[in-house]
């Protein structure tokens, strides 16, 4: 194809609507292809065939084509390695300049860093764009430049710079004339032809209720009620704008806005301290004696422990990919100091499991109950298990909904004491920490 064009490269930031990249591309003066890859070197590494998030895209991405579609438009969708589809689209198209939303995690940088290299051997442009988060990693910082490794003043800095110029949409639709036009839409690969299997569950919808964010506050922390917004997985993959929520939640609902925050400061701290992906944030942490005993490790993993809330919790994941965040608290602050098991077993685990799984904010959540991150609870603060059932959901109605064999002979023993465990887990975390 001749014609010289803009291509905007989605990934997680599936809408047409308020994207930051899309807009600057669609007012490059060129027509512009959208395109989407399958990136092979993600689902290679998947062991679930039945995977949710591969789903999730697929649904999106054929959404999008439908939307494009019916403005006499398209998007290119390829299965394959960034560069080995990138080096095919050179070849196929007259590309002049490429677009894109930033990525924050290790591989995303060193995979846009590789295309930008081959695009620039051939003299293109390749222009990316703040979308997924209210402030980049470099827009609130300390007074002395640096970024902050600690949430409260971070919120604090976070909160006080935003104003209505960040919070502003793009105004994609404006625009939309300028979509390449191509009379047959390019096909998008099956989920069979990618070796995946549907799991043909109805994901969460895409809104939340002003009446629901006006209370976060009171209803989050009790998982028998439908307290929270469940719209993680579209924040995780851009379904919707980060923007609009900030902008609704911003007047009516400040703990829900302070979600937000927490999401954007769980990027910044992967983007400044990329260590974090593989060791503590605190690097002394990394001298804990873990016992990573691996039958306990499955019993937690399968929902056999014998702690209620621990089990609902794991079951409730299992199921359905997605697990209530006060539970997901109790469940990774068990499996660190009751059963004194490596904090990146149980990140690992939720990474295959979770339908919402974000890099920076799983992480940053594991190493903050492990008492090895940025705002880490002390290593002295072992939850009770017990007692948080009994405070958050004292009727048992969450319990019983994933635990059915509960007031039965059948449900499994605990597996440990608290008091036990929990002295256990300061005398290890002292000795580490001591280096001994």
């Amino acid at each position: 194809m001749s014609q010289p064009i803009s291509v905007v490269w989605l990934r997680r930031d599936l809408r047409l609507h308020d994207n930051a990249a899309l807009y600057h591309a669609l007012k490059s003066g060129r027509p512009v292809l959208p395109l989407f890859i399958f990136d092979r070197e993600i689902l290679d590494k998947l062991e679930d065939r039945n995977d949710r998030r591969v789903e999730f895209i697929h649904q999106h991405i054929q959404r999008i084509q439908d939307e494009l579609a019916k403005m006499g438009s398209g998007m290119v969708v390829r299965y394959g390695k960034p560069v080995d589809i990138w080096n095919q689209l050179l070849q196929e198209y007259q590309v002049e300049g490429v677009f894109t939303n930033r990525d924050y995690e290790v591989y995303g940088k060193e995979r846009d860093a590789q295309i930008a290299g081959l695009l620039g051997e051939h003299g293109i442009g390749f222009e990316s764009f703040k979308d997924q988060t209210i402030f980049d990693h470099d827009e609130v910082l300390t007074g002395s430049k640096t970024a902050y490794t600690v949430f409260t003043p971070y919120s604090r800095r976070w909160r006080d710079t935003l104003n209505d110029l960040y919070l502003k949409a793009y105004p994609t639709e404006e625009y939309f004339s300028e979509f390449l036009k191509q009379p047959t839409p390019p096909p998008v690969p099956t989920l069979a032809e990618m070796g995946f299997k549907p799991v043909g569950e109805p994901f969460p919808r895409q809104t939340v209720a002003d009446n629901l964010i006006k209370h976060y506050q009171e209803t989050r922390d009790f998982p028998a009620k439908p307290g929270t917004s469940e719209l993680s997985v579209h924040l995780r993959f851009g379904t919707i704008s980060i923007r609009d929520l900030a902008r609704q939640a911003e007047h009516i609902g400040p703990t829900f806005l302070s979600e937000l925050c927490w999401r954007d400061f769980y990027f910044q701290v992967l983007h400044h301290f990329p260590h974090v992906e593989k060791n503590s944030f605190r690097r002394e942490y990394d001298n804990i004696k873990w016992r990573n005993n691996e039958d306990e490790f499955e019993k937690w993993c399968t929902g056999q422990t014998g702690f209620p809330l621990v089990d609902a919790g794991m079951r409730q994941l299992n199921t359905i990919g997605w697990m209530h965040n006060r539970v997901r608290m109790v469940t990774a602050s068990f499996l660190c100091k009751h059963l004194l098991i490596d904090w990146r077993w149980g990140e690992a685990y939720f990474a295959k499991k979770l339908r919402d799984y974000d890099l920076s904010a799983n992480n940053g959540g594991w190493q903050w109950a492990a008492g090895s991150g940025t705002d880490a609870a002390p290593y002295f603060r072992v939850f009770n298990p017990t007692a948080q059932a009994e405070k958050f959901d004292s009727k048992g109605e969450y319990i019983r909904q994933w635990i059915p064999e509960f007031d039965t002979l059948n449900y499994a023993k605990p597996m440990v004491d608290h008091a036990m465990a929990r002295q256990r887990a300061l005398d290890v975390y002292k000795k580490g920490l001591k280096g001994e």
